[in-house]
C-alpha cells in the first residue's frame, strides 16, 4: 500500500521557530535593543561644569594680574674712604643696624692732620703778605702824587737856576775882556752848563713821576695777587680739614651693614669698598609680561606673597612703570636688526611699594621671590 502523505510544515524566514537554530543562530535575525544615553548626559554635563567653571575663573580674574617674576629691591649704599690710609677703629659688625651720622671707621688722621696745620701756616703768610701789600697801596697813594709834585717843585728851581745862570754867562761874554777875568768867564759857562744838566735832570724826574697811575696801578695788583695767594691757601686749608674730616667714615642713613670686607688695622685705598649699607626702605620689583601691561596703572593696588613666610601679605600699589624692557637696558642689549629675527615676549619692570601689613619681626631682606596680584582700578 501507499502510505499517505504527511504534511510538513512551513518556515517562514521572518519568523522564529522555538527552540530552534533560527532564533539566535546564523540563519535568523534577531532586534538589537536600544543603547541607553546616559552616558553621554553625564559627559555633556561634566562639559558644562568645566565651562562654568572656567568662566567663574575668568570672570573673578579678569581685572586682575600676577607673575612669579618678582623680588623684593632697596636702596644700597657702598661705604668707600675717600681717602687712604690704616684702619685704626672698626665700630661695625655683619648685619649690624647703624643709625644715621654714627661714626663706622676711622682711618690714622695723624698726617691729614699735620698737612690741615701746614695748610693753616701757609694761610696765616698769605694773610700777612696782603696786609703788607693793602699797607703798600695806601701808601702809594699818597707817595706817588707827593713824589710829583716835588719833581715839578725841582724841576721850577732849576729852570730858575738855569736862567740865572744865562745872564751871568751872558753877562760875563758881553763886557770888556778888560774889565773881568778868564776866571769868571769859566765860572759863569761851567754854572751854565750845570744849570742845564740840571734841569734836564729834573725834568726827567718829572716824567717818571707822572707815572702815578701806573705805580698806585701796580701797587694795587699786589694787592689783588696777595689776595689770590690768601683764597688759595684758604682752598688748601679747606681741603686739608676735608681730608681730615674724612679719616671719619659716619653713616650716610639708617640701614644694615652687608658684605662688610674690612678689617681692623687693614690699609685701605681711596674707594676701596669696605661694606655695603642696606637702607630700612624696601620695595618690589616685579617683572610683568608686555601683554599684561595693556591697562596697569600707577596707583593700582596690589596684593603681595613672600615666598620666605607662608601665610604673609603684603599690601601695596603700583608706584611707577620703567620706560623700557629689562633686555633694553642689560649689559649685552638684542640687536634686532641683525640675522633671523626670533619674536620673544618681553618683561617690563613695574615699581611696586609696599603700604601696609610690614612686619617688624619678619625682615624683608633685598632678592625675596615675591608674587604680587595687581588689581586694575
Amino acid at each position: 500500500m501507499i502510505a499517505p502523505a504527511v504534511p510538513q510544515k512551513v518556515i517562514m524566514a521572518d519568523e522564529k521557530e522555538p527552540g530552534g537554530e533560527g532564533g539566535d543562530g546564523e540563519g535568523g535575525s534577531a532586534i538589537a535593543p536600544r543603547r541607553s544615553r546616559k552616558p553621554l548626559i553625564i559627559v555633556g554635563l561634566g562639559i558644562l561644569v568645566v565651562g562654568i567653571v572656567a568662566f567663574g575663573i575668568w570672570f573673578a580674574h579678569r581685572d586682575q594680574v600676577s607673575t612669579d617674576d618678582a623680588y623684593t629691591d632697596g636702596n644700597v649704599v657702598s661705604i668707600a674712604p675717600q681717602v687712604a690710609g690704616y684702619v685704626v677703629d672698626l665700630r661695625v659688625d655683619d648685619n649690624m643696624h647703624v643709625h644715621r651720622g654714627d661714626l663706622l671707621v676711622r682711618i690714622d688722621p695723624r698726617e691729614y692732620r699735620a698737612a690741615y696745620e701746614q695748610a693753616e701756616a701757609q694761610l696765616a703768610v698769605a694773610q700777612a703778605q696782603l696786609r703788607q701789600a693793602q699797607d703798600e697801596l695806601r701808601i702809594a697813594r699818597v707817595q706817588y702824587p707827593a713824589q710829583l709834585l716835588a719833581a715839578e717843585a725841582q724841576a721850577r728851581a732849576a729852570q730858575a737856576s738855569l736862567a740865572n745862570a744865562t745872564s751871568q754867562y751872558e753877562r760875563q761874554h758881553r763886557v770888556n775882556p778888560l774889565a773881568t777875568t778868564q776866571e769868571n768867564i769859566d765860572v759863569a759857562t761851567s754854572q751854565k752848563l750845570a744849570t742845564s744838566a740840571n734841569v734836564e735832570g729834573a725834568r726827567a724826574q718829572v716824567r717818571i713821576a707822572r707815572l702815578v697811575p701806573e705805580q698806585i696801578q701796580q701797587a694795587l695788583d699786589t694787592v689783588t695777587e696777595r689776595e689770590s695767594q690768601v683764597k688759595q691757601a684758604a682752598a688748601q686749608l679747606a681741603q686739608a680739614g676735608l681730608n681730615l674730616g674724612f679719616t671719619e667714615i659716619r653713616a650716610p642713613s639708617d640701614g644694615f651693614v652687608t658684605s662688610r670686607s674690612v678689617q681692623r688695622g687693614q690699609y685701605m685705598a681711596v674707594g676701596t669698598t669696605m661694606f655695603l649699607l642696606v637702607t630700612p626702605q624696601v620695595w618690589v620689583t616685579a617683572n610683568f609680561k608686555e601683554s599684561q601691561l595693556g591697562r596697569m596703572r600707577a596707583g593700582d593696588p596690589v596684593d603681595l606673597r613672600i615666598d620666605a613666610y607662608a601665610g604673609y601679605r603684603l599690601h601695596g600699589h603700583v608706584q611707577s612703570i620703567q620706560h623700557g624692557s629689562g633686555a633694553r637696558f642689560s649689559a649685552f642689549p638684542a640687536e634686532n636688526a641683525t640675522g633671523n629675527y626670533v619674536k620673544i615676549v618681553q618683561r617690563v619692570p613695574v615699581k611696586i611699594v609696599i603700604d601696609r601689613g610690614l612686619d617688624p619681626d619678619r625682615p624683608l631682606p633685598l632678592g625675596l621671590s615675591v608674587e604680587p596680584t595687581v588689581y586694575f582700578r
